[in-house]
């Protein structure tokens, strides 16, 4: 028996099984606790009201009301509010001639902020001064994060080949843990933004590996399905996220709320299994064969020992690399395309994520909403790919997401609520899309470079993750560009989805091969 049969012994074991169930449950908590690590900075980040510390007049009176004192030393906006970045100058003089004559001469904040805390006891904001001329860094820590998303991609998709699968995630998670609680009790920024960097890698390594793991255990009937319960998972970790941090409104605390459960995922270390696939690549047979017999008990089948002995014939196998990908004729086309179609996931997921904030509504109530929005893109993906098959669900979700964007460029501004409820299904289609290229990756490439695959287009997204909010300063040369690019990219990626093969229903491909086997 050579690898390519290894989905008949995955019928023997049970495709889909109480073994199986039990792995996707485990790794659904991580894909839940992902959600808080991902976009938890967002509520820490939080801008509050905030004014130019100007303590510097009560010498002069300490008895002023707080409304005078702002009056006498913050000139207003053009909107009838105090100004946040600038303040009077100070001056010499007594409080008597300050009322009578004025002050004029403006400048920068000299001591500091105010922050008005009513709602937001302490954010990454007010504690660490991030306005003004620093207002910037809080999105350039989210970029950086991204960042270390695309470093870990790096990283672990080709360790993931040659260490294993079960490795990666048990060092991605500790790291998870360690860097991102030490990250609540950090006193300069800078170091901040470097832990959210390596949580970044470690949420990398995670990802990826998770992935893998589920498709490489779950037979092709059930393997859609099992992904993309991680994937609901996760857009219920956005929806609890939403109640975290409303109920926490001190950022240190809220980062350890977030932090603090992943400690309970070192039962991993006794109960996660490796993939009996990379094993049987590597020629560890007997490990393999191990842990087969395990999952038939577990599923309550049998599985003769004739099979597991045919076990013994499959000889080692060289871990492919990256070069295979390009070196490949069919491999670099299916390589490029689905390149393509993650980087455009990613560019329209975190660019409509920033765009549709403009909803007017509570921040918590909007993340509430955009992770409401994904549960149901979410499961409908699950049928769609075992309806109409991959490459049909994946060009029609592209299609409808480009489309939609589209649309937006050629609405007046002054319809909201036309714009929001056709962002709303562009972020929709997109949640869908990226839920079917998971799916689809793994399916696309074989066992031996699956993770350099997969790894490789979460890199690109990881790209796409980190320019997504660049493309949004284009509006200020003309109020369309951003949603022209964030439409015209997927319709792009979804005409070229028809040059990948169909892979629905069939077993996964163990090898690298010279030419295409699989039938489009």
């Amino acid at each position: 028996m050579t690898m390519t049969d290894f989905g008949e012994i995955l019928k023997h074991v049970g495709e889909f099984g109480r073994f199986q169930k039990c792995l996707v449950f485990m790794l659904s908590f991580l894909s839940f606790f992902n959600a808080f690590h991902m976009f938890g900075q967002v509520f820490m980040g939080i801008s509050v009201p905030h004014h130019c510390n100007t303590n510097w007049i009560l010498e002069k009176n300490p008895n002023l009301t707080e409304d005078v004192q702002l009056n006498l030393t913050i000139p207003r906006n053009e909107h009838g509010g105090h100004e946040q970045c600038i303040m009077y100058s100070p001056v010499d003089w007594d409080i008597e001639s300050i009322h009578m004559y004025g002050l004029n001469d403006t400048v920068v904040c000299q001591d500091g902020w105010v922050y008005d805390t009513s709602q937001q006891k302490s954010t990454l904001v007010t504690e660490f001064d991030l306005v003004c001329l620093r207002r910037e860094q809080v999105d350039i820590c989210q970029s950086i994060y991204m960042l270390g998303f695309l470093i870990g991609s790096v990283i672990f998709g080709p360790l993931g080949d040659r260490l294993g699968r079960r490795p990666i995630i048990l060092i991605s998670v500790s790291m998870t843990f360690a860097f991102s609680l030490g990250a609540a009790f950090v006193t300069h920024f800078y170091v901040f933004i470097v832990l959210r960097c390596i949580v970044g890698i470690a949420m990398a390594g995670i990802l990826i590996n998770n992935l893998v793991l589920v498709a490489e255990w779950v037979g092709p009937s059930q393997r859609a399905r099992a992904t993309i319960i991680g994937h609901v998972c996760f857009a219920v970790g956005l929806m609890a996220l939403a109640g975290v941090g409303y109920a926490i409104r001190n950022w240190r605390l809220l980062q350890i709320a977030c932090s603090a459960p992943t400690a309970l995922l070192v039962l991993y270390f006794w109960f996660l299994p490796e993939s009996p696939r990379w094993l049987l690549t590597k020629g560890k047979n007997e490990k393999a064969k191990i842990l087969l017999q395990k999952a038939a008990r577990m599923n309550k089948r049998e599985i003769s020992d004739d099979i597991l002995q045919q076990l013994q014939e499959e000889k080692q196998t060289k871990s492919g690399n990256m070069i295979d990908l390009f070196r490949i004729p069919d491999l670099r086309t299916k390589t490029l395309i689905m390149c393509l179609v993650w980087f455009m996931n990613a560019l329209v997921y975190y660019g409509l994520s920033l765009k549709v904030g403009s909803f007017g509504l509570d921040i918590y109530l909007t993340q509430l909403i955009f992770g409401a929005v994904e549960v149901p893109a979410r499961i409908g993906s699950m049928f769609t790919v075992q309806f109409f098959g991959r490459r049909l669900s994946q060009s029609l979700y592209l299609l409808l997401g480009g489309t939609a964007c589209l649309i937006i460029t050629a609405i007046p501004k002054n319809l909201s609520i036309v714009i929001t409820v056709l962002a709303v299904i562009g972020k929709f289609a997109t949640a869908s899309s990226y839920s079917v290229c998971y799916i689809y990756a793994t399916e696309l490439f074989p066992t031996v470079i699956r993770q350099n695959g997969v790894g490789l287009c979460s890199m690109t997204a990881r790209v796409a993750g980190i320019i997504a909010p660049l493309i949004g300063l284009l509006e200020k040369y003309h109020p369309a560009i951003p949603m022209a690019i964030y439409g015209s990219g997927p319709i792009i990626g979804g005409l070229l989805c028809y040059f990948l093969p169909e892979t629905k229903g069939m077993d996964l491909q163990d090898h690298t091969v010279e030419t295409a086997d699989i039938p489009r």
